[in-house]
């Protein structure tokens, strides 16, 4: 059993409330818009880390992070990239690999918009967790934590951190 802290379009903004919401997780997954090494290092520094770049990121960060990322953890098979859009409209760059290799988690970011969906489809559970930073159209800024225990993915939870300004 892994409980993960998901969060997404920092967009350079450490803020200790991630420290407060995110202490009792196993690893924090962090679905683009990092903002800079910098800040990704205070993450690695607090907890195990997964991330993927996002369109704002820079080179340096680019270069350590893929846009990319496909992994197993607990027997649930997870990919997740920062622009993927959502349960019939997928971003192109990444639709051929969901319906020919579906995955059980789909994580992106970058709409800043927290969204949570079943694609009954691909047998699929999509996560946005919305923006954790203070730039964007986003009115309150949102964070998720759920667990993964022998292919399931339970206990997922939805936390407001505040106000976008």
């Amino acid at each position: 059993m892994k409980k993960i802290g998901l969060l997404s379009d920092t967009h350079n903004i450490w803020d200790e409330k991630y420290e407060k919401y995110f202490s009792s997780c196993d690893e924090i997954w962090h679905a683009g818009d990092i903002g800079s090494l910098e800040l990704a290092n205070k993450f690695e520094d607090f907890k195990p880390f997964r991330a993927v770049h996002g369109n704002i990121d820079d080179s340096s960060t680019r270069r350590i992070y893929p846009e990319v990322l496909r992994f197993s953890l607990e027997n649930v098979d997870v990919l997740m990239t920062h622009i993927g859009g959502y349960p019939g409209r997928y971003e192109p760059k990444i639709r051929q690999e969901l319906f020919t290799n579906p995955p059980k988690l789909f994580i992106s970011g970058h709409s800043h918009i927290l969204k949570v969906m079943y694609d009954k489809s691909l047998e699929c559970l999509h996560m946005n967790p919305g923006a954790a930073g203070k730039y964007g159209f986003h009115q309150v800024r949102t964070l998720l934590r759920f667990v993964l225990d022998n292919g399931n993915i339970r206990d997922l939870e939805v936390i407001e951190i505040g106000e976008q300004g």
